[in-house]
């Protein structure tokens, strides 16, 4: 039998671990379409900056372009539930982006790798 003090234990470090691997996602309004993106706590910080999407759109306009994460709703393991995970990398053009905003959904957010 697990003791009281373990399982607090393991509770709390993954509270504190999980948002390290947090997903944020974005939508690019393009000429065409609107595509939702992916990008780790980490991939924002190298963008430069925690203001997110101003920080995508700056490095698409310096860059020309930018790889990123398309995310996608499909179902969960369980076959019931829903869920937002990653489908492809794509490539973002300066030339065909319009907009980029924060996203917001009610599924969980598969993180990619």
């Amino acid at each position: 039998m697990l003791s009281t003090k373990f399982v607090l234990a393991s509770v709390l470090s993954c509270a504190f671990l999980a948002p390290a691997c947090a997903e944020t996602l974005f939508k690019i309004v393009t000429v065409k379409d609107e595509i939702v993106v992916g990008l780790s706590d980490a991939e924002l910080k190298e963008l430069g900056g925690d203001a997110g999407a101003i920080a995508i759109a700056k490095a698409i306009a310096a860059k020309g372009s930018l790889t990123l994460w398309q995310y996608s709703v499909r179902r969960g393991p369980d076959g019931t539930t829903m869920e937002i995970a990653p489908r492809a990398k794509i490539g973002v053009m300066a030339n065909a982006s319009l907009r980029v905003e924060p996203y917001s959904q009610p599924y969980k957010v598969v993180p990619h790798e």
